[in-house]
């Protein structure tokens, strides 16, 4: 049990009501506050106002006997999304798999966040020579395609504000350092309907990203492959550019 392991009193808030509700969605039998704190080991005090909570804001209800806990469809309605999202993933990771055999090289589902494009999904190839981003890994807006992907999505007005504020790190001699330099290829970007990294992220490394929209019309992802120059040409990139938009559009679907 998590409170057996740390001690008690640093166990934060939000920590504790999912405990709870774990406890509960555990159970095959409606449970009181005391027999769920028996799982916890809080406070007394602490279990009953955060049950009444729960019980307040729709989370959880009493039994007939109006002295155990259910839970309440809020919390059923939560779990069914939950399940939805896991689904959702699986059928997305299976669209990055037919797009890593497409193209031969690792593929990558990206989303972007207040510093970075961040991979939330990949399938590596099965090159022996690859280079490997796990996961989670976050890189630079400006020297990936994925990256130029997002910010060619962008509304003038807000492109401007961004790049007032883009750190322009160097990471190659083929990095993009300059304001100018940047809106010339997100123009190119908004053009052609993609965006590709010339080494500019890695030495070595050239990749090309789609967008993925949602139902508005709006960016949502980017769904790029990458792979060695050794394998790869940058001026041939495009030739895999219908498969990636294929997938882009199946990603689409899904997240709608």
């Amino acid at each position: 049990m998590i409170a057996a392991e740390e001690d008690q009193g640093r166990i934060a808030t939000n920590l504790r009501t999912l405990l709870i509700l774990e406890a509960v969605a555990n159970s095959h039998d409606p449970k009181s506050p005391t027999e769920i704190n028996r799982e916890i080991g809080l406070p007394k005090q602490s279990i009953h106002r955060l049950c009444q909570t729960l019980l307040d804001e729709g989370f959880l209800i009493r039994d007939v006997s109006g002295k155990k806990l259910l839970a309440a469809p809020r919390a059923l309605q939560m779990a069914n999304g939950l399940i939805s999202s896991t689904h959702q993933s699986v059928a997305r990771h299976q669209v990055l798999l037919g797009l890593s055999e497409a193209t031969r090289e690792t593929v990558n589902f990206a989303v972007p966040e207040t510093d970075g494009m961040t991979y939330l999904d990949r399938v590596e190839t099965d090159w022996i020579f690859r280079i490997e981003l796990p996961i989670g890994s976050r890189v630079p807006f400006h020297c990936t395609a994925s990256g130029k992907c997002f910010l060619a999505s962008l509304q003038n007005r807000d492109l401007d504000n961004f790049l007032k504020a883009i750190n322009f790190e160097k990471r190659t001699a083929n990095t993009i350092m300059s304001e100018g330099e940047l809106r010339k290829e997100l123009s190119a970007v908004r053009r052609d309907g993609f965006a590709r990294d010339n080494e500019e992220l890695f030495e070595g490394m050239v990749a090309l990203a789609v967008p993925v929209l949602g139902q508005d019309g709006r960016f949502q992802a980017a769904v790029a492959f990458h792979g060695p120059t050794q394998r790869l040409q940058f001026n041939t990139l495009p030739d895999h550019l219908d498969v990636m938009r294929k997938g882009a559009m199946q990603l689409s679907q899904l997240n709608g």
